[in-house]
């Protein structure tokens, strides 16, 4: 270990007074590797510590504020713009791994309450059982991201078509400020009150969500609960034109029709294909057959997906995935006719719908996708834009891929695109990155041991990986100048340089009064 970030034995020892010996890790290992992200390996932790439950991180808190010691809390790992990545040395990392229990599920004032640590998978496996669902359910990394950090950061996918982010559907939170102290919002913090609505006073909610941990530490969460949509229909589409891709994408959008509605270009597309093998597509048919509503409708979705395999992809341009869900199966076929009429307007054709069916039947897969096909690393940076801006962004982003081509060339860098709609008045853009690069202990950790065998590791490849740096800020650059904003915002995006100066002024003002030391994340937000 780094002498120069020795904690104070005293602190050590009161922690693990409180945590136990084997919460609380100082080896070389650990503080590197709970400090790193998908992208960025940089400043180690001083000690990883993870409290079990709100008690435990409240006084860890308190004791780390004694000692003067920075805090930053780590959720799932799965983020990519050094949100949990510390900036500064002498931090202590708060793995909120095991504050993962589901607390309460109330199905009478339809409302559940969990701790932040809790994976989104875990999470709706505990509620199916039910026969509920929070409106949004979960990213795709859902097996590893956990609420909290969807909170801090938030994050789209599952439900977000109809229901948002994932902020838009919690309705209290728990607390822990930079000295401990507990707090609670919405409903909850009433006297005599539950936690069933969020709008008492001033929003409080929402002053902790997406303040990407700098702010305090979620303690538990409660979000609103709906039940599950039983009817579900599947939908995807050829678009040769990029433009009549995001046209048709956005009017789906804009008329709220489908549940998820998410796009690839040609090379992501073809990306996939080489990742992903008919063997595994065959795998997946259990899950497929076992969403299905019938015995009969089951043989009959196995049968299609083996038959289609995966050559139906070879000649598709931009492809849309949509899923539709309701209550009843005429109102996702008249959902699904609506979404046809709008494809044809753009030029769409409508193909297999092996993806969608296949993403839904196991919608918290492994991570895998953190590495290329080749074990080439990956990362994206996105955009989050008005339907009316969305054209010029892409237009924008192509310009400057248009500038770096030599490079993106030399140091066979592969860029594509993820296309997604959130709500009826979003369009996620969100331009990716493959190179060759060796990976680090993340996605060692990460990532499924049969898959890294397969693909091999790569050498350190900096110069690639500064390529992809430089034309990553340059995109952050055009979208902060094009006013699009973004989720996990962390300590990459140029959110400090993009914010009215009276209303980063008050941002200022409420971080000066929960952490007035300034030791809660530094640096993230552009604060402290």
């Amino acid at each position: 270990m780094n002498t120069d970030t020795l904690p104070k034995q005293d602190m050590l020892t009161a922690m693990i007074s409180i945590l136990g010996k084997d919460n609380v890790l100082t080896d070389d290992y650990s503080t590197s590797l709970y400090a790193q992200d998908v992208f960025t390996k940089d400043i180690p932790a001083t000690v990883v510590v993870s409290p079990g439950d709100k008690h435990e991180l409240s006084d860890v808190l308190k004791i780390a504020t004694e000692f003067e010691m920075n805090v930053v809390p780590r959720g799932g790992g799965m983020s990519y713009t050094k949100g949990y990545v510390p900036a500064k040395t002498q931090s202590v990392m708060i793995d909120l791994g095991r504050m993962n229990r589901v607390l309460e599920i109330n199905t009478q004032d339809m409302y559940v309450t969990v701790e932040s640590g809790c994976t989104w998978k875990k999470l709706h496996e505990a509620l199916k059982a039910q026969g509920v669902r929070t409106p949004y359910w979960g990213t795709l990394s859902g097996s590893k991201a956990t609420v909290g950090g969807g909170l801090s950061q938030n994050s789209i996918f599952w439900g977000s078509g109809q229901f948002g982010t994932a902020v838009d559907s919690v309705i209290g939170l728990e607390v822990a400020l930079a000295d401990g102290t507990l707090v609670t919002t919405g409903s909850g913090a009433q006297v005599n009150g539950s936690p069933f609505f969020r709008h008492y006073g001033p929003d409080l909610t929402g002053i902790f969500t997406c303040d990407n941990g700098a702010l305090g530490f979620k303690a538990t969460a409660t979000f609103r609960l709906i039940p599950e949509l039983p009817a579900k229909g599947f939908l995807a589409f050829d678009f040769k034109q990029g433009d009549d891709c995001i046209a048709a994408m956005s009017e789906i959008s804009r008329q709220g029709l489908a549940m998820e509605c998410f796009g690839f270009d040609p090379f992501l597309q073809a990306l996939r294909l080489k990742r992903e093998s008919l063997a595994k597509d065959v795998k997946a048919l259990a899950g497929v057959m076992k969403s299905s509503g019938s015995f009969l409708g089951a043989l009959k979705d196995g049968a299609k997906l083996a038959m289609a395999g995966r050559g139906y992809m070879k000649d598709v341009g931009y492809s849309v995935q949509i899923i539709v869900e309701d209550r009843i199966d005429a109102a996702v076929e008249a959902r699904m006719n609506d979404i046809r009429a709008i494809a044809k307007q753009f030029n769409g054709n409508e193909i297999e719908n092996s993806i969608p069916k296949i993403t839904r039947s196991n919608p918290f897969g492994p991570v895998n996708n953190m590495l290329g096909p080749q074990g080439e690393r990956w990362v994206p940076v996105h955009g989050l834009f008005p339907h009316s801006k969305i054209k010029q962004a892409h237009d924008g982003v192509e310009a400057i891929f248009a500038e770096h081509a030599a490079d993106i060339e030399k140091f066979d860098i592969g860029v594509g695109y993820l296309f997604a709609v959130v709500a009826n008045n979003c369009f996620v853009l969100e331009p990716v990155f493959f190179w060759p690069d060796a990976y680090t202990e993340i996605h060692e950790k990460s990532v499924e041991p049969d898959y890294l065998v397969k693909v091999g590791k790569h050498d350190e490849n900096l110069p690639a990986r500064a390529k992809v740096h430089q034309i990553r800020t340059e995109l952050s650059s055009f979208f902060k100048e094009l006013g699009g904003v973004h989720l996990q915002i962390g300590k990459t995006y140029q959110f400090k340089e993009g914010i009215q100066p009276d209303t980063y002024k008050m941002i200022q003002g409420i971080k000066a009064m929960v952490d007035p030391d300034g030791r809660v994340n530094p640096e993230t937000l552009g604060l402290g």
